[in-house]
């Protein structure tokens, strides 16, 4: 038998592949190594080569056990002296997604799948499924377990993930759980053994090549009592002296040890042979009997031993038969009626075990008559069985009865010696009655017995004192049972729900009593019966109601589930575990009537209650059944809200969100018992959890960085379902760093006529920014940049752009002011200085005579620009922490452009209205000015001439 090694011949055994990763399906590029192993019979043998074949050609013989492979298809291994392994297929894989498996796996086994992604590919929603309904979802790991491997396990698996938009699904496989060893073969070294020969039951069974590890344990199991031997190493037992009762069906069970795999061999029926008991001879027919005229048979009979048998019949020590039996435990021989055939007789029986003699014929002894009821008299009516019995004689054995010499009954009795013979009793039947016994060496004759015929009792009547069927506990009661017919002495007793009570004795009257104190446990049926030696008669029952009243009842609560939560329906159960019924029972909430129930039955009553929130406090309840109101123990009562759809607040110092400032995120449900457990999301990536013990909201502090923009959420949730928050957005901005002011020239030094970049820019800021360019701290221009870069301005010289410059950068948050940059402008040469006077001389006295309309002009644009104003609301406190995208700084740009192109020398005027200053700057720039002149006109004037609103315009 194998048992716990492979006792094989070496043309047997097969190799085995392991694979290290241990999966069937890898990614392309990846690298599997194979290893080979055989079992070995000779340690001191060693493998000298192995092969390796893919598939069925060999691809390479190595010396070593391992082969390194990074290309699919069914690969096979062959150690020397030993079959090739079984077919292992490695799929390298181009997918997304694959399923990874083991190639073998075994009962028992530990087993994982693992849904592998491929590199640099984020799937989400990982699902796992089997037999293409949803196995498990897999949200922090990529593996799933099937820790203890079993038939259940068996089906077709593969994964899903989602990818963008769309699912990616993996390779699919097919799990066969293999068997760790088959079922075991019970064998006996005989089926069939005799009586106290020795018997070696064996279990035969192996533990798969595949999975050597380990050894089998056994026990052996008889059908008849299911109890087995302890678990032993060896798949031997053994019966040193087997017993018949040792016969039947029996089987065996094998393990592996620190297994849970069991299995059991199919059942074995072992018989055991039973050598013959002492046979027993007997007379057929039996009774008195004269050879002369009679034909008579002896037969011989074993109790046990196993068939077939062979019996011989002796007569005074001569064989007379010998017959075989191979279907009963019994035979007969006939014999002659002569005279040589008196005397003894005796037999034998041989199941070929050893022979075994009857012993020899024995005559009946004196027979005894007995009545079937107590003493000798009876009543018209009842039913009377004689029974005759004798001690010993040798069966079959005749009895006879008889009355007043008269036979009666005659019967025979093959297996015991006692007979029986019934009647009704009339009243003829008084008299002397008597019976023989005769198993053929003459009759024996029992005593006589006398039986007299009286009056039985009347049936009995059972009354109660007091009378009524209802009384109260600790009341004393009497019980009186009375026959109206019978003759004395009777016997009367009590009975409670069939419990006897007490027994009296009447001589001189047909009435007896019966007291007690009455008792919660009196309750029931009762009744007496009235016996005077011819069977008892029974009165009719009377039912006695004890009226026990309430004890404390015990309120119970029960809910679906271990918390009372709302929306569930709790059952209140009240019950007093005495009262007598019925019983009304009153709920209660905090001294509140809930309701009422009846219990007409006894027992408790139940109140359904769909829960609020409050419905948490105090329940009692009430019983009573009319002899006194019980309350039970206060029961507390909790019932838990689920939480509501939690708000989640984002709070900052200021209006806008602004980088270092402290952002408090706060989370709240307004429903919902606590404690509440409130988690912090950013773009759906967990920030931290706080815990609400006493309900209400939690926060979350966050010191801001510009990575901290985007949506933020929070869930909530005490063990009731988790709800989640809407998704709020935060954008986080950045103050503007202070700006850097740069002037740029062609050359190195700047004269009268050349153009001047001015360009001032932020290097941190959040767009849009705005950006003021000052000249000796007076506004030049103003200009917003969108894209977070810097801005520039250009200016055309003149002797007055001598001075320092600055600039100021604003995105809404805190102004930065700029270093302030000194520039020299120098003059021009004395015959370009006098040609330029000559021409700024002319053109000046030729504009003077427009002067006047175009303060007038100047005057009522100012006072249009007002009205406009004063329709809108004006720019909010710079320290404010909110500012508008619309800046308050649009009426700086330009309100009147002139352009001449048709005269030589262009010159473009732009004027700019700056109301914070209370004045005008006009600016003049052209490539090819001779002169220029910047005026700066005083509201005062357009006061004076029109009003506040007045415009100079300057050429």
């Amino acid at each position: 038998p194998l048992a716990n090694h492979f006792d094989l011949p070496a043309t047997e055994i097969k190799s085995v592949i392991s694979l290290q990763p241990p999966w069937t399906t890898l990614f392309q590029g990846e690298t599997a190594t194979l290893t080979c192993k055989t079992f070995q019979f000779n340690a001191a043998q060693k493998v000298k080569w192995y092969r390796w074949y893919l598939p069925g050609e060999i691809q390479t013989e190595t010396t070593e056990n391992t082969y390194e492979v990074r290309e699919s298809g069914g690969y096979k291994c062959q150690a020397q002296d030993s079959h090739s392994s079984d077919r292992v297929d490695l799929i390298f894989s181009t997918a997304y997604l694959i399923l990874q498996a083991p190639s073998d796996v075994f009962e028992d086994d530990s087993v994982v799948l693992r849904c592998q992604a491929k590199a640099n590919i984020v799937l989400n929603n990982m699902t796992l499924y089997k037999n293409g309904r949803i196995l498990e979802t897999l949200n922090k790991t990529s593996d799933f377990h099937i820790h203890q491997a079993s038939m259940k396990d068996n089906g077709e698996y593969h994964c899903r993930g989602a990818k963008d938009n769309h699912f990616v699904s993996s390779n699919k496989i097919k799990i066969v759980v293999q068997e760790l060893f088959p079922s075991p073969v019970l064998r006996a070294s005989s089926t069939q053994p005799t009586e106290r020969d020795a018997v070696t039951l064996t279990c035969e069974t192996q533990l798969s090549q595949q999975r050597p590890e380990g050894h089998l344990l056994f026990r052996f199991v008889k059908q008849s009592n299911n109890v087995g031997s302890d678990w032993k190493n060896s798949p031997e037992f053994q019966f040193s002296h087997i017993r018949k009762e040792n016969s039947g069906s029996y089987w065996c069970e094998a393990r592996r040890v620190n297994s849970l795999v069991q299995k059991r061999s199919q059942e074995l029926q072992i018989q055991v042979r039973v050598p013959v008991s002492q046979p027993v001879l007997t007379l057929r027919p039996p009774g008195t009997w004269n050879l002369v005229t009679d034909k008579m048979s002896l037969q011989c009979e074993v109790q046990r031993g196993s068939l077939p048998i062979w019996y011989q019949f002796f007569h005074e020590g001569v064989l007379l038969e010998e017959v075989e039996s191979t279907s009963e435990r019994k035979t007969f021989h006939r014999l002659s009626p002569t005279e040589k055939h008196s005397g003894n007789y005796y037999c034998t029986a041989n199941n070929g075990l050893g022979p075994q003699w009857s012993k020899v014929m024995i005559p009946v002894s004196k027979p005894v008559l007995t009545f079937s009821s107590p003493g000798t008299r009876t009543s018209v009516g009842i039913k009377m069985s004689l029974q005759c019995e004798v001690q010993r004689g040798s069966l079959p054995i005749w009895y006879q009865f008889f009355h007043e010499g008269v036979l009666l009954k005659k019967r025979e009795a093959i297996s015991w010696r006692t007979v029986s013979y019934s009647f009704s009793v009339t009243g003829e039947n008084s008299g002397n009655y008597y019976c023989t016994a005769d198993n053929g060496f003459g009759p024996q004759r029992s005593e006589a017995m006398s039986l007299s015929v009286t009056v039985p009792v009347s049936q009995p009547v059972l009354s109660l004192s007091p009378p009524g069927t209802q009384i109260l506990v600790g009341n004393e009661v009497r019980l009186q049972c009375e026959v109206q017919r019978g003759s004395l002495p009777i016997w009367y007793q009590f009975f409670r729900e069939d419990v006897l009570l007490t027994r009296t004795e009447a001589t001189s009257w047909r009435t007896v009593s019966y007291s007690f104190s009455v008792t919660g446990e009196n309750s029931g049926n009762y009744y007496c019966t009235a016996d005077n030696g011819f069977g008892p008669r029974r009165s009719e029952s009377i039912n006695l109601s004890v009226i026990v009243p309430v004890s404390r009842p015990v309120l119970t609560l029960r809910a679906p589930r271990g918390q009372a939560v709302v929306g569930d329906v709790a059952e209140l159960h009240c019950e007093a575990r005495r009262g007598s019924p019925p019983i009304l029972y009153q709920f209660y909430h905090e001294d509140v009537t809930l309701g009422s129930s009846l219990s007409t039955s006894g027992g408790g009553a139940f109140f359904n209650l769909i829960l609020k929130a409050e419905h948490s406090g105090n329940y009692f309840c009430e019983a009573n059944n009319g002899q006194g109101v019980q309350r039970s123990h206060m029961v507390p009562l909790s019932v838990r809200v689920p939480v509501s759809h939690p708000v989640l607040t984002l709070r900052t110092p200021r209006v806008q969100a602004v980088v270092g400032d402290v952002l408090e995120i706060h989370c709240e449900s307004q429903r919902g018992s606590p404690p509440i457990q409130y988690q912090f999301y950013h773009e759906d990536v967990a920030l931290g959890n706080s815990s609400s013990l006493s309900g209400g909201g939690t926060s979350f502090n966050l010191s801001l960085t510009t990575e901290h923009s985007g949506n933020y959420s929070c869930e909530a949730d005490n063990g009731l379902g988790v709800q989640r928050s809407e998704a709020v957005s935060l954008n986080v901005r950045v103050p503007v760093s202070r700006p850097v002011l740069t002037l740029r020239t062609t050359r190195t030094q700047v004269v009268v006529g050349d153009v001047l970049e001015l360009r001032c820019e932020a290097q941190r800021g959040s767009p849009p920014i705005l950006y003021w360019f000052y000249h000796n701290n007076v506004t030049l221009e103003t200009s917003t940049s969108h894209s977070g870069q810097g801005v520039s301005l250009n200016l055309l010289l003149t002797a007055d752009h001598s001075g320092t410059y600055s600039c100021k950068a604003d995105n809404g948050l805190s102004p930065q002011h700029s270093e302030a940059v000194t520039l020299s402008v120098m003059g021009l040469t004395g015959s370009k200085s006098s040609l330029i006077a000559t021409s700024v001389t002319g053109g000046l006295l030729s504009m003077m005579a427009i002067a006047a309309v175009a303060v007038l002009f100047y005057c009522w644009l100012l006072r249009k620009a007002v009205a406009s104003d004063s329709l809108n609301p004006s720019a909010p406190d710079p320290q404010e922490s909110t500012y508008h995208n619309v800046p308050g700084w649009i009426e700086l740009q330009p309100v009147y452009s002139n352009v001449n192109p048709n005269r030589g020398e262009v010159v473009y005027s732009e004027v700019w209205s700056v109301k914070k200053e209370n004045k005008v700057t006009v600016i003049l720039e052209s490539p090819k000015i001779k002169s220029a002149t910047v005026s700066t006109v005083s509201p005062s004037i357009c006061h004076e001439v029109i009003g506040p609103d007045a415009m100079i315009l300057v050429f």
